[in-house]
C-alpha cells in the first residue's frame, strides 16, 4: 500500500478518468515498463492514485494484474517488447501499450501493433487516447488454465 493512501493528493479530472477507463482500480498491481523522460507524468500519477500504490518495475519478480508499456518507434522490435511485458503478467491480465499519437515524434504505426500482437500471443481489444501526446492499445494475454 502507498504510504500516502487516503492523503490529500486525490485528483479528479481527465487523467483520473483515463485510469478508470483503463480498468485500473485499488489493489491492482501494475507494472510499468519503458518509462522515459517523455512519458506522461499526469497519467502515471493518475494510475498510481487509481491503484492506491506505486507502480512496480521490471525487477518486481511477482505476478502483476496489468502492464503499462511505454513504446516508441525507436525502441526496437515491438514483438520482443511485448513478449518481455508478458513475463510477470497474470493469465487474463492486460498490457496497455502506450505509444506516441500519430504525427508525434516516434509514433508507432497501427499496422505494426496489429502485426506484433498476435506474434507475441496477444489479442488487441481497445484503443484509446490517454493524453495529449499518447494513445493506449489494450492487449490481452490468453488465460492460463486453472
Amino acid at each position: 500500500m502507498s504510504s500516502t493512501a487516503g492523503g490529500g493528493s486525490t485528483q479528479t479530472g481527465p487523467a483520473n478518468d483515463v485510469a478508470e477507463r483503463l480498468g485500473l482500480s485499488t489493489g491492482m498491481v501494475v507494472q510499468e515498463l519503458g518509462w522515459d523522460s517523455d512519458s506522461d507524468d499526469e497519467l502515471r500519477v493518475a494510475v498510481e492514485n487509481a491503484i492506491d500504490a506505486d507502480m512496480v518495475d521490471g525487477d518486481y519478480g511477482n505476478v502483476v494484474d496489468a502492464v503499462l508499456l511505454w513504446w516508441r518507434d525507436e525502441d526496437g522490435d515491438l514483438v520482443d517488447g511485448l513478449v518481455d511485458a508478458l513475463t510477470d503478467l497474470v493469465g487474463g491480465g492486460s498490457i496497455w501499450l502506450l505509444t506516441p499519437k500519430v504525427g508525434r515524434p516516434n509514433a508507432v504505426d497501427a499496422s505494426e501493433v496489429a502485426e506484433a500482437a498476435p506474434i507475441a500471443g496477444l489479442s488487441q481489444t481497445t484503443t484509446a487516447t490517454v493524453s495529449k501526446e499518447w494513445a493506449a492499445t489494450r492487449l490481452v494475454a490468453p488465460k492460463t488454465p486453472a
